[in-house]
């Protein structure tokens, strides 16, 4: 199996930027997105049924924020909208589908903004989301991927020491991604390179950011650690361009 998973900043302006054609040709069993900005009513007929792939929608009740999606070749036992939690679902924030042997649970996670004046919201996302994947990891197989908004790591971004105090960086964001990963969580990525350097999936679209590869590593592939033997590869699609994140891969049995 091959999923795919991507930040397109708006999808409305990423089909106007070739998005149609990297879902065609990456060939993932599931791709999804996030922060998507848009209603499925919004959409046209080619960015609802792209061929051979049935898409599913988590929209934000604000009009033009966040919002996940995903696109399915295989229909889902069951498809799940949110966490449970108003205060987070309300967002359109996570989708979770449903397979006999896995769980596939696409998230956008909050952005703690500047002056990182909404940290307490996306520190008690973070710990709703944590609880609530647990619970699905007892039953099967669960696989996360998505925008969680947090360099791990000073190996994660281009100017670690610059940017401590500032989101997605900050000490608290850090703290909760190590008590997730030290709990049961694999961060795929690392798995496979746990010392490769510049390598990003957020790049800002000031100062040639992306062109000087001045990035940020805040899109991941984790899995419960019980099925960590089930998982082939894991990839950052550096080169996709037409949002400012690119996508990012998990290959597993």
């Amino acid at each position: 199996m091959k999923f795919v998973s991507w930040n397109v900043n708006g999808l409305r302006a990423a089909v106007r930027n070739g998005f149609l054609d990297v879902v065609k040709g990456m060939g993932a069993d599931l791709f999804a997105l996030q922060e998507i900005k848009a209603r499925p009513d919004q959409l046209g007929e080619e960015v609802l049924d792209i061929s051979g792939y049935k898409s599913h929608w988590n929209p934000a009740e604000k009009a033009g924020y966040s919002g996940v999606a995903v696109y399915a070749r295989e229909e889902p036992l069951e498809v799940r909208r949110g966490m449970g939690q108003a205060e987070f679902d309300a967002e359109g924030r996570v989708l979770s589908l449903s397979y006999p042997d896995f769980w596939f649970v696409n998230a956008y996670f909050p952005n703690a903004q500047d002056q990182l004046r909404r940290l307490d919201f996306k520190i008690a996302f973070d710990e709703a989301f944590q609880e609530y994947v647990e619970g699905l990891a007892r039953e099967k197989t669960t696989v996360v991927c998505g925008d969680l908004n947090v360099a791990h790591n000073p190996i994660d971004l281009a100017n670690p020491k610059r940017n401590e105090k500032n989101a997605g960086y900050s000490p608290q964001e850090r703290a909760w991604m190590d008590r997730f990963l030290s709990t049961g969580w694999v961060d795929t990525f690392r798995m496979f390179y746990p010392d490769l350097a510049e390598q990003y999936s957020w790049w800002s679209y000031r100062f040639k950011a992306r062109e000087k590869n001045i990035g940020w590593r805040i899109d991941y592939f984790a899995v419960d650690e019980k099925s960590r033997g089930r998982v082939k590869s894991a990839g950052i699609e550096a080169g996709v361009t037409g949002s400012d994140h690119c996508p990012v891969t998990l290959e597993m049995d």
